[in-house]
């Protein structure tokens, strides 16, 4: 037979056991607990809780034995829901409960606790749980900086890939087709940047006026191209200050809300909120070392742009200055070889196979236009007595002329020396006459001057229609014959004067 304890002894042994117990509760870095829900589910409270409750979370440890809401309403909403789930399913099946979510501390802030427990149904049919909580942000912090890290590792590594389909596409980029390869870019470039608008726009000479050149629009957003075409910007005080800035210190512009602008700013205020715009951001596109424009990106809302954007956007304004001081050197080269390095007309080569085009077209919609021959009279005579650069000084002047008197969808040429050919569009037969009198009286009324000297000259012209031909197949050589026939027939009738179908016709 046993000897039995004394019950004073028990009592004492049983005391010192509850405080030995407190004291290694105190020193566990989580919350000790035992959690218990009735049989119902009506009722929870904790018959134990380590006393760190109060000091992490400003909880009376008491209290919680006898009602558990306490603990709960520290719980962030959003994980609230999930974790009485959880309970509820351990209760259930008895499996150990684990769970993650966020508690709000004593100074308000809101961290991460990971629960561990394992549960046991009682007699009365209520479960109880035996466990810890412990605070894990340190390892969400560091979780959601590797997440971080991986996404902006992710978002560069897709950035620097569109730039560089986007760089190949512009390196074999044809001639002619750089509109297209832009607005393509601006695509791209929009819905990774998940903007509203991607565009670029133009300055004209001393930054007076711009023009919006490309555009991208999201779904449902409005295109505002039409609306943005030579956009006078002279009274726009805080935009000049931000083109200087652009040009001088190749800077970008950021604004995260057009309510915030300054004082100086209410015209183009005014304007962005016309517009629809909320938060923009430009950077200058450079040709030949000057801001010819700029790329930018708006957005309908409020937002704050990455802290890296203005690199990345430098990175699409220079591949879009490069693309276009490119395209400006090629079509450079190609007016070079196409247009008459003195007047900046047209030559000879560009002429013929633009008049092989309109015949074309003639036979297959039945357009019709009508060409003029000019030759300045007595020409050699001013070379002569004058000098060659006085008869340059007259050829550009009469080209000033022709171009005044002449539609934007006329063809204006220098066919060779002091003769010109004036291609008319959509003139009817008998109205080309009045045209070409229209520049004989304007060339025979101008004063040619040249330094000290000045020469009154004149022009003969001859005049062919299309028309005339009624049908029958024609070349721009036959075409050209015939205004240089009739053109040697007006020099033989006394020059300052027209040959056409008609016959001949002084002004």
């Amino acid at each position: 037979m046993t000897a039995s304890v004394p019950r004073q002894d028990s009592q004492k042994n049983n005391g010192l056991s509850a405080k030995f117990f407190h004291k290694l509760a105190s020193g566990v870095p989580g919350v000790l607990f035992t959690y218990c829900l009735s049989a119902d589910g009506s009722q929870h409270w904790f018959p134990y809780i380590s006393n760190r409750v109060e000091a992490l979370f400003g909880l009376d440890p008491e209290s919680l034995r006898r009602d558990a809401e306490g603990v709960f309403a520290r719980i962030h909403p959003d994980d609230l829901v999930g974790l009485e789930e959880s309970v509820a399913q351990s209760a259930a099946d008895l499996t150990p409960w684990c769970y993650r979510a966020r508690l709000k501390m004593l100074d308000g802030s809101y961290q991460w606790y990971e629960a561990h427990s394992r549960p046991e149904r009682q007699e009365d049919g209520s479960t109880i749980w035996y466990g810890q909580y412990t605070n894990i942000q340190h390892y969400k912090s560091l979780e959601q900086s590797l997440r971080e890290s991986e996404e902006e590792a992710s978002y560069q590594a897709q950035f620097q890939k569109l730039m560089a389909r986007f760089s190949a596409d512009f390196i074999h980029l044809g001639f002619g087709t750089i509109d297209e390869c832009i607005d393509k870019l601006l695509a791209g470039i929009g819905g990774f940047f998940e903007v509203d608008r991607a565009y670029v726009y133009a300055f004209t000479d001393g930054y007076t006026h711009m023009t919006n050149t490309h555009e991208w629009c999201a779904d449902g957003v409005p295109s505002l191209l039409e609306s943005q075409q030579k956009v006078d910007i002279r009274n726009f005080t805080w935009w000049q200050e931000q083109i200087r800035h652009m040009a001088n210190q190749d800077a970008v512009v950021f604004v995260e809300d057009t309510r915030a602008l300054p004082p100086e700013a209410l015209a183009e205020l005014g304007l962005l909120e016309e517009q629809g715009v909320r938060a923009m951001i430009c950077a200058p596109i450079l040709v030949r070392g000057q801001v010819m424009g700029f790329f930018g990106v708006d957005s309908v809302r409020v937002r704050s742009w990455r802290a890296d954007q203005s690199e990345l956007m430098f990175i699409v304004s220079g591949l879009l200055s490069g693309a276009l001081e490119r395209n400006r050197l090629e079509e450079d080269l190609v007016n070079q070889s196409v247009r008459d390095p003195l007047t900046g007309l047209y030559n000879r080569r560009y002429l013929m196979p633009r008049l092989h085009e309109m015949l074309a077209a003639s036979r297959r919609h039945g357009e019709r236009f009508c060409l003029a021959m000019f030759d300045i009279d007595h020409f050699k005579q001013v070379n002569d007595s004058l000098g060659h650069l006085a008869g340059d000084v007259i050829l550009k002047r009469f080209t000033t002329l022709l171009l005044a008197h002449t539609r934007a969808n006329d063809l204006v040429s220098r066919y060779g020396g002091e003769e010109f050919l004036l291609v008319f569009n959509e003139v009817a037969a008998d109205q080309e006459g009045s045209v070409v009198t229209r520049i004989l009286e304007a060339v025979r009324g101008e004063y040619f001057r040249f330094k000290d000297d000045q020469a009154r000259i004149t022009v003969s012209a001859g005049v062919v229609c299309l028309s005339e031909f009624q049908g029958a197949r024609v070349t721009p050589e036959i075409l050209i014959r015939e205004a240089d026939k009739r053109l040697y027939q007006a020099k033989e009738g006394g020059r300052d004067c027209l040959v056409d179908a008609g016959g001949l016709s002084r002004p």
